[in-house]
C-alpha cells in the first residue's frame, strides 16, 4: 500500500484514525488518576513520553481541549498534582473502560472496578493494583498549534514499585509484570521478553 498526503485526508475517518494512530508502533499504556472536588477520576492515555531523568520529567499529550471538556486535563489545572499507573494484563480490561467519555461527575475506578489507594498523603489516587506508581506534580503545558494538542509536563515526585521487577542498576523489567502496550485505540499488547543490549559508546564492540 502506498497513500500520498491527499490519499491519507480523504480516507474514512475510522479507518484513518486506526491507521494513523497504529502506525508509528507500540506505546505504552497508563491510567493517569486525578481528584475533582467531587470525585476520583482515572483515564487511560497511550501517549506518556520520558522527557528527562534530572529532574525527572514525564509528559503526556491530550487532544484539543477547546470543544470537548478534558476531565484530566481539568483535575491537573485546578489540583497540579496526579498519578501516572501501569496497566497489566490481569486488569487490562477494566482499564479500558476508562477510555469511554463518561460525565466529570462519574468515577471511572468505580466504572471500571479499580481501586483507588491514596499513600504517604499525596493528593492524588494510585490504581492500588499496579505494580507502577508514580506521584506527579504539574510543571508546564505546551499547546501545539498545528492541531490544538497540548503536551502536559510533570515533575516525578514520588515513585512506587514492586521489588521484583527492579534490576541492581535499576533498570525496570516491565515484562515480569505483563505491562501492556497500545497501538492505535485498542489494540493491547504484552510483551513477554526482554533483552538488553548495553549502553553503547563509539568503537565499542
Amino acid at each position: 500500500m502506498h497513500l500520498n498526503e491527499e490519499q491519507i485526508e480523504n480516507l474514512e475517518k475510522i479507518y484513518r484514525v486506526n491507521l494513523i494512530n497504529s502506525c508509528s508502533g507500540y506505546k505504552a499504556a497508563n491510567l493517569i488518576g486525578t481528584t475533582s472536588a467531587n470525585n476520583n477520576n482515572l483515564a487511560i492515555f497511550s501517549s506518556m513520553v520520558h522527557l528527562g531523568s534530572n529532574p525527572p520529567l514525564l509528559g503526556f499529550f491530550l487532544r484539543p481541549t477547546e470543544i470537548v471538556p478534558r476531565h484530566t486535563y481539568l483535575n491537573i489545572k485546578e489540583n497540579k498534582y496526579y498519578t501516572v499507573n501501569s496497566v497489566e494484563e490481569k486488569f487490562a480490561d477494566l482499564a479500558h473502560h476508562t477510555s469511554a467519555k463518561y460525565d466529570r461527575s462519574v468515577s471511572e475506578f468505580e466504572i471500571a472496578n479499580l481501586e483507588p489507594e491514596f499513600l504517604n498523603k499525596f493528593p492524588s489516587p494510585y490504581v492500588k493494583s499496579s505494580s507502577i506508581k508514580i506521584g506527579m506534580k504539574f510543571v508546564e503545558e505546551i499547546k501545539i498549534e498545528y492541531n490544538k494538542s497540548r503536551l502536559i509536563v510533570g515533575k516525578i515526585v514520588e515513585l512506587h514499585v514492586n521489588d521484583d521487577l527492579i534490576d541492581k542498576d535499576g533498570f525496570l523489567n516491565l515484562y515480569k509484570a505483563n505491562i501492556a502496550t497500545i497501538s492505535g485505540c485498542d489494540g493491547y499488547s504484552f510483551p513477554s521478553t526482554n533483552e538488553r543490549k548495553g549502553y553503547q559508546r563509539p568503537n565499542k564492540n
